[in-house]
Formats: structure tokens, sequence, C-alpha cells
């Protein structure tokens, strides 16, 4: 039986009207999540840790996360954290489309230092006066919730903006080399945006230059400067990645896993794996697979 990668979206009626910001306690949703079962969200998440500690992987990072602990996951990545052994925390989740339609900045969550696309963000450890000020805040919007009025969102937006600010100052601080890349290049962060998107299906370099309106040799040209890698292998390697999540994460047979990432033939990818990782999709499968 095959198992795919479960994928969450958010219960905007969840309080009758629509409202696409919510926080829950991790010990309620580990009933939904079997052992340490990956899993994908359609929404912004920031998961705070206040009990217990063990494994918290987003991505390819893997972190030992110990109450004060925060964790930041954008749409579309992949998370599994160890159930059995972080007892509690609460998740602050949220949609794009609650701050972006307020906003003038419409790509205003993008821009925050912890959820810039195409990257995997580092762990924040908070100090206890923060972390104090942080419980005190999501209480405040947990009560907010709960009092949800239809289209009263005003308050819950300022306190939204007020965590997220807070914990964008306190990230901004980290040392350079716990960061995640940041590019500052508007092509280049639309471009990681439109990878992410069309990875599976679309593996041309002409695909996206012409979505970003310029020459293949230019955006070659922004992403050689920036990302010091080509366009090709920049794609190439997000495939692969994707190669490897469903490897590992899911039960398809290689067959359909060169067709999910659109290879023309299962031989195909089998050699681009090879070439890419220096083994075969089955012998990672083996090594790898939980």
């Amino acid at each position: 039986m095959k198992r795919a990668i479960p994928l969450y979206t958010f219960y905007k009626h969840k309080y009758g009207s629509e409202l696409l910001i919510d926080i829950v306690e991790l010990k309620n949703i580990k009933k939904f999540i079997a052992g340490k079962q990956a899993h994908t969200l359609s929404y912004y998440d920031i998961t705070f840790i206040t009990e217990g500690e063990g494994a918290f992987s987003i991505g390819n990072q893997t972190h030992h996360a110990v109450p004060k602990d925060v964790f930041f996951s954008k749409p579309g990545e992949i998370r599994n954290w160890d159930i059995h052994h972080i007892d509690n925390g609460f998740a602050l989740i949220f949609e794009e489309e609650f701050l972006s339609s307020f906003f003038k900045d419409s790509l205003f969550v993008q821009h925050l230092a912890f959820f810039q696309p195409g990257t995997t963000s580092a762990k924040l450890h908070l100090p206890e006066a923060l972390y104090v000020r942080f419980l005190s805040l999501l209480q405040n919007i947990k009560k907010e919730i709960d009092a949800y009025q239809s289209n009263d969102v005003h308050v819950l937006r300022a306190l939204l903006y007020e965590a997220l600010m807070l914990l964008n100052r306190a990230y901004q601080s980290l040392p350079a080399d716990d960061k995640q890349n940041e590019t500052g290049n508007p092509y280049i962060g639309r471009f990681i945006r439109l990878v992410d998107e069309y990875a599976e299906c679309e593996h041309s370099v002409q695909f996206y230059a012409e979505q970003l309106c310029i020459t293949p040799n230019y955006l070659n040209e922004l992403v050689s400067t920036t990302l010091n890698i080509s366009v090709k292998q920049y794609i190439r390697n997000k495939i692969m990645e994707r190669a490897k999540n469903l490897l590992v994460y899911t039960r398809q047979p290689i067959s359909e896993i060169a067709e999910t990432l659109h290879f023309s033939t299962v031989s195909y990818f089998v050699r681009s794996f090879r070439q890419h990782t220096g083994t075969t999709p089955l012998l990672y499968r083996m090594g790898h697979q939980p």
C-alpha cells in the first residue's frame, strides 16, 4: 500500500466564519500524527516548545528541540517531530492572505528573515524574558480568537504583527552562520518561489525565464552571481530533493516517482539520480527510509 506524505490544510471555518489564524497546542494534535509521520502544511507555522525535548525536523535540517525553542516552517516544507518526547508547546499558524490582504507589501510574510523562499530557517532559542512575553502574547491571541466575531480581525492582525516583528528582530540577531542565506534580489526571490512551485513538472530554464519576463542568459547570470550555481543545476537540485523525499517518506514505486517528477523514462530518472547522489533510487530508499 502506498504511503503519501500527508498534507494538512488550514481549517478556515473552525470558528464559524472564515478565520485564517489559529493557535493549537501540540499535545492536542499528536493524535493526528502517527508515530514519527512526516507531513507538510499548506500554511505558515511557528512552533514554540514548552515541555519535553526531542528531534524536530524541517526540510533536510534536524534539530534537538528543548523548551523555549522556536521553529518556523513555510507551506510545502516537510516536517517531522518526535511526538513521544516533545510533550507540549504551541503552534501559531496562519495563511499568508491574512496579512498580505492588509499590508501594502503583498510579500510581507516572505520578506521576514525566517520565511524567505527557497531556504530552511534555523532554530531560534528565546531568552527567558522574551519567552515569557511570548507566552503572554500567545494567550492574548488565543483569547481574541475565542471571542472572534465575523470580520473582526483588526486586533488579531495587530497581535500577529507584533509576534512576527519580535521574532524577526530576535532571528536577525542570530550569528550570520546560523541563519538561512538571503538574496535580496527580487528576480531571485521570484525565481526561487517559481521553482518551489513548478519543479516537479517544469525542468527547463526557458520556462522560468519566461515567467520572469527576462532572457535565459540574464536569469543564468543573476542566479550564478547570487547563488553561485547555474539555473539548470538549481532546478535539478530541487527535483532531486523532491525525489529523495518521495523515496524516504512514501512507498511509491520508482517508476511512479519518475512519472511524478516528469522524467521521460524510468531509466533517465535512475541515471540522473545516480549522477546527483552517487547511488540508485532503490539503494537510497533502503538506506534512508525509517
